[in-house]
C-alpha cells in the first residue's frame, strides 16, 4: 500500500506539472475566457462545435463568439484540473486509511478544492488581476504540497538500515545554511507572486529595455497604483492599469528577480563548500541561469509563447529545487541528531522509536 501511494504521488506530480503548464499556456493565448461559464463552455460539456450548437452558444453569450482554439485551450487545461482533483483525492482517501499524513493530505484536498473555486471566479469575474493571481499561486501551492507529500512518502519507504547508510557524515547543516534556504525560498515564492501579477495586468511588455526599462521609467515609476486592487469593472481582459502602473509592476518584478539572483549566489556560495550539497548546488545554478536567459529572452523577443510558458514552468523547477534541498537537510539535521542519540543506548532503552517516526 505504501509503494502505492508513493507511484500515486509520483503520478499527481507528473500530472500537476501539466496542469501549470497548461495554465500559462491558456493564460499567454489570451483564453482565459475561451468559455464564458463554468465548468461547461457555453452550455456544453465540450466545446461546441456544430454549426448548431455555436448558434445556441452565441445566442446565449453574444458578447463571447466562440473561438474555437481559445475554447479548446480553456477546456483541455479544466479536463486535465479535474483528473488531478480526482487523483488528490483518491489519495485523501488511502491516507485517511493508513493513518498517515493526514493533516497534508487535508490540507492538499482543501487547496485544490479552493483551486476550483478560483478557477470558477477567474471565468466569473472576468479576469479580474487578484483571483488570476491566486489562481497561479493555488497552482503552485498545490504543487508544493504534493511535492512534499511524495518526499515524506519516499522517505517512509525506507527502512531504517537505508537511513543510517544515507546520511552523510561530512554534511553540515549550520543555522546559517537553513536561514539562506528558508530566504530564497520565500523570496522565490514572491518573485512568482510578482510574476503572477505582471501577467494578470497584461504588464509583460511594458517595457523592453535592459536591464530595468525605458530611460525615464523612474518619473513614471507609481508604486501605489501598481499594488492597488482594481475593481468595478465589468471586463478585466488585456488589463485596465494605466501604462504607468504596468511599468511599475514590471519593473518590481525584474528588481525581485536581482534580488532573488543575490540570494541564490549565496546559497549556492554554502552549498558548494560542502562536496555532499554541491550536486544540489550544481541543479540550482543551472535552473536559475535558464531562468535569467528565459527572462531577457521574454525582453529581447517580446515575449514568445513558448518562451514565456517555459519561464513560467521553470520558475517552478527553481521552488521545487529549494524545497527538496529544504527537506534534504532537515532531514539529515534530524538523522544526525537520531544518530548522536543513539550512542547511549543503555540510557535510553527506547530510543530506537524516534527513528521509526522519521518516515512518518
Amino acid at each position: 500500500m505504501l509503494n502505492f501511494r508513493y507511484r500515486l504521488s509520483i503520478l499527481s506530480l507528473l500530472l500537476v506539472c501539466v496542469v501549470i503548464i497548461l495554465g500559462a499556456y491558456t493564460r499567454l493565448t489570451d483564453a482565459g475566457l475561451g468559455c464564458p461559464d463554468w465548468p461547461g463552455c457555453y452550455g456544453f460539456l465540450t466545446v461546441p462545435t456544430e454549426v448548431e450548437h455555436i448558434e445556441l452558444a452565441e445566442s446565449a453569450y453574444p458578447e463571447r463568439p466562440v473561438e474555437y482554439h481559445k475554447a479548446r485551450n480553456e477546456m483541455v487545461h479544466r479536463y486535465f484540473a479535474g483528473g488531478l482533483g480526482m487523483l488528490v483525492f483518491v489519495m485523501f482517501i488511502l491516507n485517511v486509511m493508513a493513518r498517515q499524513h493526514l493533516k497534508l493530505s487535508g490540507l492538499l484536498l482543501v487547496t485544490v478544492g479552493f483551486q476550483a473555486v478560483l478557477g470558477m471566479w477567474t471565468v466569473t469575474m472576468n479576469l479580474m488581476p487578484l483571483v488570476v493571481m491566486g489562481h497561479l499561486l493555488g497552482g503552485f501551492t498545490t504543487f508544493c504540497l504534493i511535492l512534499l507529500l511524495t518526499l515524506k512518502l519516499r522517505t517512509q519507504s525506507l527502512n531504517q538500515s537505508d537511513i543510517l547508510h544515507g546520511v552523510p557524515e561530512s554534511v553540515n547543516v549550520s543555522s546559517k545554511l537553513k536561514l539562506v534556504i528558508k530566504a530564497s525560498f520565500l523570496l522565490v515564492v514572491l518573485q512568482i507572486a510578482l510574476g503572477g501579477w505582471t501577467a494578470a495586468n497584461y504588464a509583460a511588455v511594458a517595457c523592453t529595455d535592459l536591464p530595468i526599462c525605458e530611460p525615464g521609467w523612474q518619473q513614471k515609476f507609481d508604486i501605489g497604483s501598481a499594488l492597488s486592487v482594481p475593481t468595478g469593472y465589468e471586463d478585466y481582459e488585456f488589463g485596465v492599469f494605466p501604462y504607468e502602473a504596468r511599468m511599475t509592476i514590471h519593473v518590481l518584478h525584474r528588481v525581485g528577480a536581482m534580488v532573488v539572483t543575490a540570494s541564490i549566489l549565496m546559497l549556492l556560495y554554502l552549498l558548494f563548500r560542502q562536496t555532499q550539497l554541491r550536486p544540489f548546488g550544481i541543479v540550482i545554478m543551472a535552473i536559475t541561469t535558464t531562468q535569467i536567459a528565459l527572462g531577457i529572452s521574454n525582453v529581447v523577443f517580446h515575449l514568445p509563447l513558448y518562451v514565456a510558458v517555459s519561464h513560467n514552468f521553470v520558475g517552478l523547477l527553481l521552488l521545487a529545487s529549494l524545497l527538496v534541498l529544504w527537506h534534504y537537510v532537515s532531514r539529515q539535521q534530524k538523522l544526525h541528531q537520531q544518530i548522536e542519540f543513539n550512542k547511549v543506548p543503555s540510557e535510553n532503552p527506547n530510543n530506537n522509536s524516534i527513528l521509526m517516526q522519521q518516515g512518518a
